[in-house]
């Protein structure tokens, strides 16, 4: 397992990313799987820098490992912002058009789509939010 605390900013999404894809790269991790992960980093990433601490800033801790049998990516998102889920948010009726749609949640339900697994938990003060994509 390897890990990266950094400041939750959108400007360090490009360093999340490139972090894990270079741990994914040791694995011979497909280009699908890589693009629907740095999705989920984007947007996970994303709302951990634009809610977590809001208006200032503080640290987010991204866990990496890959797992055996199934061989697969497992990412977790540590953060000791305001307590939320993304989880717990209805998804988007996307039968609708863009215009008839509430705002908010299209980003949250692509990764719920893309990623085998998804689970949330608030614990000791931290919001701690896993992925999992198998490879």
């Amino acid at each position: 397992m390897k890990e990266l605390t950094i400041d939750a900013t959108v400007e360090n999404i490009e360093t999340v990313t490139c972090f894990i894809e270079g741990q994914l790269e040791e694995y011979g991790c497909p280009v699908k799987a890589q693009m629907q992960i740095a999705i989920a980093i984007d947007e996970l990433f994303g709302n951990i820098a634009h809610y977590a601490y809001h208006p200032g800033v503080g640290p987010a801790t991204v866990r990496v490992e890959v797992t055996k049998d199934p061989l697969a990516a497992v990412i977790t998102f540590i953060d000791n912002g305001v307590q939320y889920d993304p989880l717990a948010k209805t998804d988007p009726d996307t039968s609708l058009s863009a215009e008839e749609r509430d705002i908010g949640g299209l980003g949250i339900y692509m990764v719920k789509k893309s990623m085998d697994e998804l689970s949330y938990e608030y614990k000791d003060g931290q919001n701690i939010l896993r992925i999992r994509k198998n490879i």
